[in-house]
């Protein structure tokens, strides 16, 4: 069995079938813009989604239009509303099956974005000073505050006495410190 590709000749016959029905809908379409949008609606569409709908429908119309028995206008708006219910219990079915979150809830303020923000920069700035440390410092002090390691600890791993170990903290806060009354933002 052979699938059947559409070709030239497949337009024209379309278009013989379509007998005016594009043009027919093209006015009523044109002469009540609104009309599926509120059809959706009234079929229990959010107003959020009824534009969507009613574009859905309106393309499903356009492509089945030779489907029309009758153009006349009467026969066009009652099949329109037909279209339309389906596309609305498409969307209906789809949501059912793949539930939307609602993001309203999670998306943060803009005090709180900015908030982050300001957070983020001050975190920035105090990894920058914990770089600009020279390593005799920075070493200890990491292993003291990220290890959780005693000074005894330090100086086993680091093979330097406990009190060499405790200066070298006390010395890594005390710049950090200055850096910070300082806002982070000179080198050290």
């Amino acid at each position: 069995m052979t699938e059947h590709v559409p070709n030239a000749r497949d337009d024209v016959r379309d278009a013989r079938r379509d007998d005016g029905r594009r043009a027919s809908l093209t006015a009523m379409i044109a002469a009540e813009p609104d009309r599926l949008r509120r059809r959706s609606i009234s079929l229990g569409v959010a107003p959020d989604d009824a534009e969507d709908v009613a574009q859905t429908a309106l393309l499903r119309a356009w492509r089945s239009i030779e489907q029309l028995h009758e153009p006349g206008p009467g026969q066009m708006c009652s099949w329109l509303d037909v279209i339309a219910r389906n596309a609305a219990a498409d969307l209906a079915r789809q949501r059912a099956r793949r539930p939307v979150a609602a993001l309203d809830a999670d998306l943060p303020g803009d005090a709180s974005v900015a908030d982050d923000v300001e957070l983020r920069v001050i975190l920035d700035g105090a990894l920058d000073a914990i770089r600009a440390l020279p390593d005799s410092l920075r070493e200890p002090l990491l292993l003291s505050v990220v290890d959780e390691l005693s000074a005894p600890e330090i100086a086993e791993r680091l093979e330097i006495t406990p009190a060499a170990a405790r200066q070298r903290i006390s010395r890594a806060r005390k710049t950090l410190a200055e850096c910070r009354e300082s806002g982070m933002s000179e080198a050290l």
